[in-house]
């Protein structure tokens, strides 16, 4: 089942080495404007077509502008065998409660 992670247990967990990997479902523009370091993107709408690419024994962060899309993205990864983690609230979240020097839009 699909776990969610305020920003602040984000921050927590990426204080500590880890293992998991981050996917930004995002467009690109978006993705120039801000970004988690080390993220991954993959526009939601490019996803289907490029799963084989992901590593499903990997767990994935999943992270979008507020949350709706990556949600989405996550369901269908976890269909398709993957353990995810979604971002409540995405990048913008972030920006507000963690990150106040992130770019918002």
């Amino acid at each position: 089942m699909m776990r969610h992670w305020t920003p602040t247990e984000l921050a927590d967990y990426l204080k500590s080495p880890q293992s998991l990997s981050i996917l930004d479902v995002r467009e690109e523009w978006e993705y120039d404007i801000a970004h988690l370091e080390g993220s991954i993107l993959l526009p939601l709408g490019k996803l289907a077509e490029n799963v084989a690419q992901l590593d499903s024994s990997r767990e994935w962060l999943i992270i979008c502008h507020h949350g709706i899309r990556s949600a989405h993205a996550g369901y269908y990864l976890e269909r398709n065998g993957f353990h995810v983690i979604n971002l409540t609230g995405g990048i913008d979240r972030w920006a507000r409660e963690v990150d106040h020097d992130m770019s918002l839009y």
